[in-house]
C-alpha cells in the first residue's frame, strides 16, 4: 500500500523554508483567510456596538504588537508604552490641524515621528536591563506626560486636541462601519510586517538578545543596536495605533495616556503570550472584551435580590478594574505562556487525535 494515502501525523519540517513558513500548514492558511473574510463582512453582519469593540481591538492590537516586539521578542521591559500611543494620537492630530496634512497620510507620518521619539528614549535604556530598565521606562512615562500637559502648541494642553475625520477622495470615513475598514487595513499590514520581520536576520537577532544576550554578543550581534531598534519599532506601532485611536474618537485628551493604560498594554501581551504575534491580537481582544463581560455580569446580578446584600450596582466600576488585575495574576499562575500557547495546544490535540504523540 502506498504511503501517500496516509496523512502526516505530528508537526515536523523537512526544510529550512518550511521551518520559516508563515503558516504551519494549509489549515492555518485557510483559517486565517476565513477570519479575514469574516472580518471584512462584519459591518454587514453586526451592529455598531460590536463594530466599535472590533475597532478598539484593532488599534489596541497594533499597539500591543509593538510592545510584544520590545518585551516578548527582545526581553526589554517597558512600563511607558501608553505615552508613545498618546504621542502618535497627538502627532497625527497636530499634522492634520497645523499643516493640513491629509489624515490618511498623517497617520503613518505620526507613527514615524513616534518611532524617532522611541529611539531617543531607547538610547539610555539600551545600557540597562531588568528592574533598572523598568524604572527608566517609568521615567519616560512621566516625562512624556509632563510634556503633554505643557506643550499646548502640540497637544492643546488641558483642553486637548481635535482630530479631523479621515477622508479619501472626498469620501469620509465618519461612521464605525466605514472606519472599521481603515483599522482592518492597518491591522493586516502591521501583522504582516511583524510576521515577516521575525523571519529575517534582525528578527532572529531580537530573539537571541532576549534568550541569552552574552551568547548573542559572542556571535557578533550588536546588543545596543538591537535594543534601541526594538524601542523604535515598538514605538512605531504604538504611534500607529494611537493615531488610529485619535481620529476614531475625533478628540485626544492628555488624561487618557497614563500609567494605567501602560499596565493595560502589558496585560495584553502577558495574557496573549509573550513573543507571539497572534498572541498580541488575542490579548487585546481579551482585555477589550473582559470589562464588557464583567459589566454585563455585574449588572445582571444587580437586577436580582443579591443586589440588596452586596450593593453590586455601586461596586460595578471597582469590579471591572479589579477583574483586570485578578486575570493577570491567574494567567501568570495557571497559563504563563498565554492564550496563543493554549490555542496551539488545542490545535495540536485536534490534529493528533486520537493519538497522544
Amino acid at each position: 500500500m502506498s504511503l501517500k494515502k496516509f496523512r502526516p501525523c505530528g508537526d515536523f519540517r523537512t526544510s529550512y523554508a518550511a521551518d520559516m513558513s508563515m503558516f504551519q500548514d494549509k489549515g492555518s492558511y485557510y483559517l486565517t483567510l476565513g477570519g479575514i473574510i469574516l472580518l471584512a463582512l462584519s459591518p454587514f453582519l453586526f451592529d455598531s456596538y460590536i463594530i466599535s469593540l472590533l475597532i478598539y481591538i484593532g488599534f489596541y492590537g497594533i499597539a500591543a504588537l509593538g510592545l510584544n516586539i520590545l518585551v516578548g521578542c527582545t526581553g526589554q521591559i517597558s512600563v511607558g508604552h501608553a505615552v508613545f500611543f498618546g504621542f502618535g494620537a497627538f502627532a497625527s492630530a497636530w499634522l492634520s490641524n497645523k499643516f493640513l496634512v491629509p489624515v490618511w497620510l498623517a497617520i503613518p507620518i505620526a507613527a514615524i515621528m513616534t518611532a524617532f521619539v522611541g529611539l531617543i528614549f531607547g538610547i539610555p535604556a539600551a545600557r540597562v536591563k531588568g528592574l533598572y530598565l523598568a524604572i527608566a521606562t517609568l521615567a519616560a512615562q512621566f516625562i512624556m506626560e509632563d510634556f503633554f500637559s505643557r506643550a499646548a502648541w502640540f497637544t492643546g494642553g488641558v483642553d486637548g486636541a481635535s482630530a479631523e475625520p479621515l477622508k479619501i477622495f472626498n469620501f469620509y470615513f465618519d461612521t464605525d462601519q466605514k472606519y472599521f475598514y481603515i483599522v482592518l487595513f492597518w491591522l493586516l499590514v502591521s501583522f504582516l510586517l511583524v510576521s515577516n520581520l521575525m523571519r529575517t536576520r534582525d528578527g532572529r537577532a531580537f530573539l537571541a538578545v532576549r534568550d541569552h544576550y552574552l551568547s548573542a554578543e559572542m556571535m557578533g550581534i550588536n546588543l545596543m543596536k538591537y535594543r534601541i531598534l526594538s524601542f523604535g519599532i515598538s514605538s512605531f506601532f504604538a504611534g500607529l495605533g494611537g493615531a488610529l485611536y485619535g481620529h476614531y474618537l475625533s478628540f485626544v485628551s492628555i488624561e487618557e495616556f497614563n500609567i494605567q493604560l501602560s499596565i493595560f498594554f502589558l496585560a495584553m501581551i502577558i495574557i496573549g503570550g509573550l513573543g507571539s504575534v497572534r498572541g498580541s491580537l488575542m490579548g487585546a481582544a481579551f482585555m477589550v472584551l473582559l470589562p464588557e463581560v464583567m459589566d454585563y455580569l455585574t449588572r445582571s446580578l444587580a437586577e436580582t435580590s443579591i443586589d440588596q446584600m452586596l450593593s453590586l450596582s455601586n461596586a460595578i466600576p471597582f469590579i471591572k478594574e479589579a477583574s483586570i488585575g485578578l486575570v493577570i495574576i491567574l494567567f501568570l499562575i495557571f497559563e504563563p505562556n498565554g492564550l496563543a500557547y493554549r490555542w496551539g495546544q488545542i490545535r495540536a490535540w485536534f490534529k493528533l487525535y486520537p493519538f497522544s504523540y
